[in-house]
């Protein structure tokens, strides 16, 4: 494994799988190691439509989910509008900025080859009206599946949560009810997978709870209620000193759970609302970041985390400027990346101590930027909404190598697995390769 030579090891599946090494793999919404770094690839640094692009594939739906790898098959999902129109659910409290449900949808799961972009398989998890608008720039199937090798989750909210095998086959479904999102824009947490355990984030404006599932069959293994208002961050777990913690990130509180009981290890309050960026973990840190009615980032030291130790000193650092809303952080290494709110601003600091090595620095042109940024071979890449990412050398120093322009939107984070790298864009898939006319 990569050497990590602390206590913490962030790890998303159980080991003992399928795939011959899982971190050549991109199993989960933020990779093999749930930081958004990808350790063995070695993605391209340079495309263009006409320059370094395999294959380029149309998929159904809006393309707004990360897309995962695992050894020869991409997994998507995406919500397909059907049949006649019908009339649309009203709106939301403070709706704005959003798309009506008009039709009924198709909840797919699909598995597209590797090396062509063909369709390999679709999987019909759900078909019901969307109760609920969502955001213009969303769609009502913005989570990522996870998968250990073994099994496929996805979860499409309040069309519900459901088991794949990995040739397609629906193993179960199951309902958790109706989300309530703040504004009705939309579901969007994805599920955090280890072992046989399946950990969902259920904060929205009504009764808030956190889940764990067991993937094979469902079956809920436990349930705790939360005080949270909506919010889209993705579950982590985490080992520490041998116990495993599930950590979700939210407004009142950054809470860890007891894998294995759901009991409470320890809180953290001090985010804005609307957290929609997951936490990172590792070197025995939790990292979690925030910007809405104001800015937050903590650094969260494993070792003294127990109980609530909000305002306390077992915070090592908390910054107040610069921090990310859309996109998660990159941890890479000793370094934490990322995005000034939603625009095309990087800042990076020592994981640490949190101080800062650079930012925050302008990216001329990107402007608004959902996709998270991903590390590969020791760079970084940072990917705008109007198809222009940038490429830059990871260090504390900051050098652009290359920024490259496509003809799509895209709010789905990069993917870098092996030699390639896939770029999920409102219409298109992308592999993207080296020596590819």
């Amino acid at each position: 494994m990569k050497a990590l030579a602390v206590t913490t090891l962030l790890v998303i599946a159980n080991c003992a799988i399928a795939a011959p090494d899982p971190l050549a793999q991109w199993p989960q919404w933020r990779g093999p190691l749930a930081t958004g770094e990808a350790p063995q690839a070695k993605p391209p640094v340079s495309w263009a439509e006409d320059h370094n692009v395999r294959w380029k594939t149309p998929l159904p739906g809006i393309g707004v989910s990360t897309p995962i790898v695992w050894d020869d098959r991409i997994i998507v999902t995406a919500s397909v509008p059907i049949g006649e129109q019908l009339t649309s659910p009203g709106p939301s409290p403070g709706a704005h900025d959003n798309m009506a449900a008009r039709h009924k949808h198709k909840f797919l799961v699909m598995a597209v080859n590797r090396r062509d972009g063909s369709v390999l398989w679709d999987c019909l998890a759900a078909t019901q009206q969307p109760h609920e608008t969502t955001h213009r720039s969303s769609s009502w199937a913005s989570a990522s599946p996870v998968t250990d090798g073994e099994h496929i989750v996805a979860f499409f909210g309040s069309a519900g949560v459901c088991g794949l095998t990995m040739a397609g086959e629906l193993m179960w479904h199951k309902d958790l009810g109706n989300m309530r999102t703040k504004h009705g824009h939309g579901e969007g947490s994805s599920p955090a997978l280890y072992g046989n355990r399946v950990i969902v984030n259920w904060d929205h404006e009504g009764d808030s709870f956190v889940v764990c599932l067991d993937k094979r069959t469902g079956e809920e293994l436990w349930r705790r209620e939360r005080i949270e208002p909506t919010s889209w961050s993705t579950p982590i777990v985490v080992v520490h000193k041998d116990r495993l913690q599930a950590i979700v990130s939210a407004t009142n509180r950054v809470r860890a759970y007891d894998l294995e009981t759901g009991d409470d290890i320890w809180a953290c309050g001090g985010l804005s609302g609307n957290v929609v960026a997951s936490p990172v973990a590792g070197n025995g840190y939790v990292y979690a970041g925030s910007s809405y009615e104001h800015q937050a980032m903590l650094g969260i030291p494993l070792a003294t985390a127990k109980g609530d130790i909000t305002g306390t000193r077992a915070v090592a650092w908390h910054r107040r400027a610069q921090t990310p809303y859309v996109p998660s952080p990159l941890l890479y290494g000793d370094e934490l990346y990322f995005i000034r709110h939603i625009q095309g601003f990087i800042t990076c600091l020592d994981a640490k101590s949190g101080r800062t090595h650079y930012g925050s620095e302008r990216l001329p042109g990107l402007r608004r930027v959902y996709a998270s940024p991903v590390g590969a071979a020791g760079r970084v890449y940072v990917m705008g909404r109007g198809g222009l990412t940038y490429v830059l050398k990871r260090g504390p120093k900051f050098e652009v190598l290359a920024h490259n322009q496509l003809e799509d939107v895209f709010s789905a984070s990069p993917v870098p697995v092996g030699n390639e790298l896939y770029l999920r864009g409102h219409d298109n898939l992308y592999c993207i390769v080296e020596n590819n006319p």
